[in-house]
């Protein structure tokens, strides 16, 4: 199915979703919150082992709303959509052929979390996403699962939790356990997971520093993997791609108010390996790359 086919209902259902938490933002007692983020994305050239380079740029789009049930209860929906345009030159490390080239992702998540009882909460996040380079075959191309979490809200805000996520992945199965923490150290120091919808991911650690006039700063490592199924009329006829890596990052952070920030992201892609496999999920090729340069600016808006 053409992926332009999918991006359409994508961001008319996002739209909705936004244009549902605008219209009861006026009310105090809907208790609905939204939000919308943008998140520009680049990944400079890096070499790959056995010959040849690549870079990719791209957008990474995430809005959804949620709401307060009360009693420590919330329940939200998540939508989400990213671009990735990678470009690959003289590619020796795969036969002298571009292995993908435009990979798109959509999805749905719906957050919930319940209050259990002295400052405890468990939180479940099933979702579902379509993840292919163009071409690909839009049924063959399913990664859906879920995350469960417990997590301890201390009197003084800080909070602490252990979570483990469940994936049924393209022709794999993902079981990976993952820490959530927001922790003032003072009042200037804080201890964070990086921001779910920046460049990044969520899946690591970031030390935190407020500056006066609603500047902060934070450095930190995260853990990202994209997986993918290629075009089905590709150098690997459906089959399946994955890059992964290390961001290590800088993060300036600009909080015009409390529902409007610009976050400003630099830094480097480490430990970055590529995969190819067949469309069963046996490996083909893998090879790993120099780090490369990562720089990204995500816009966030609360409503």
């Amino acid at each position: 199915m053409n992926s332009n086919l999918w991006r359409v209902p994508t961001l008319m259902a996002l739209a909705t979703l936004l244009l549902v938490a605008g219209s009861v933002h006026g009310d105090e007692t809907s208790n609905w919150q939204g939000f919308v983020s943008l998140t520009p994305v680049y990944q400079g050239s890096a070499d790959l082992d056995h010959g040849g380079d690549f870079s990719v740029g791209g957008a990474i789009l995430r809005g959804g709303v949620s709401k307060d049930l009360g009693g420590g209860n919330r329940a939200g929906v998540t939508l989400t959509y990213d671009y990735l345009d990678y470009s690959f030159s003289n590619t020796g490390a795969f036969g002298r052929v571009a292995p993908w080239d435009v990979v798109q992702r959509y999805g749905v998540s719906v957050p919930l979390s319940f209050a259990v009882g002295d400052g405890w909460s468990v939180g479940v996040s099933p979702s579902v996403d379509w993840f292919k380079e163009n071409g690909a075959n839009t049924g063959d191309s399913l990664t859906w699962g879920a995350t469960v979490s417990g997590t301890r809200r201390f009197e003084d805000g800080n909070r602490l939790g252990l979570g483990v996520g469940v994936f049924s992945q393209i022709e794999k199965t993902s079981v990976f356990p993952f820490l959530i923490v927001d922790w003032r150290l003072n009042d200037r120091w804080r201890l964070i997971n990086p921001l779910a919808s920046g460049p990044t991911g969520p899946a690591g650690l970031e030390l935190d520093y407020r500056f006066d006039g609603g500047w902060t700063a934070g450095v930190g490592a995260s853990y990202r993997v994209l997986r993918f199924r290629l075009s089905d009329s590709g150098p690997v006829r459906n089959g399946v791609g994955q890059e992964s890596g290390v961001p290590v990052f800088l993060r300036v952070t600009r909080n015009f108010t409390d529902q409007m920030a610009l976050h400003l992201y630099g830094g480097v892609v480490a430990g970055g390996k590529m995969r190819v496999e067949t469309s069963s999920g046996n490996k083909l090729r893998e090879e790993d790359f120099d780090p490369a340069p990562l720089f990204g600016a995500t816009f966030i808006g609360r409503f």
